[in-house]
């Protein structure tokens, strides 16, 4: 089999690897959150919530394989420490000690930055003809906008 090499100049490469690796680091630790959030929610809405932060978890365990294979795929190194992702994500961690309706905005809030960081994937790999990169984030986009859409459906007006 022949490899196949991504015709993507050098810089424009670099910068979608970065553009990837804050994906990748935000989705890590949207997944480790949401899990934590599955493993403790409690109160009236278990039922609803339990099921629900696992599909979370599950879809975003999933994407962070997604994210790192593409990024291999450009001959970026894909960093899987946590140390990193926490330095670089705009999502924060949670002890999981909050109240249920509480998770369900701060999980809303996760899924909609990574909205917006796919987005800026999409846009920049778009920018530099990558149409693979650009189909993936717009996906995964995809993917945060019906979680957040969920989570919000919990919330009262």
């Amino acid at each position: 089999m022949k490899n196949i090499k991504v015709d993507i100049d050098a810089d424009a490469k670099a910068e979608i690897i970065d553009a990837l690796h804050q994906s990748l680091a935000e989705t890590s630790i949207a997944t480790l959150k949401s899990q934590t959030f599955h493993w403790n929610v409690k109160g009236m809405s278990f039922g609803a919530l339990h099921p629900l932060f696992e599909e979370i978890y599950t879809d975003h365990f999933g994407a962070q394989d997604v994210l790192a294979e593409r990024i291999k795929a450009l001959d970026g190194h894909a960093d899987g420490r946590y140390a990193e992702f926490l330095k670089r994500s705009s999502i924060n961690e949670s002890d999981g000690k909050l109240s249920a309706e509480a998770m369900v905005e701060t999980l809303k809030s996760d899924q909609e930055k990574l909205s917006t960081t796919l987005r800026q994937v999409a846009e920049l790999a778009d920018k530099h003809g990558d149409i693979v990169t650009n189909d993936m984030a717009i996906g995964r986009a995809e993917a945060h906008d019906k979680f957040a859409w969920m989570l919000r459906a919990h919330l009262t007006e």
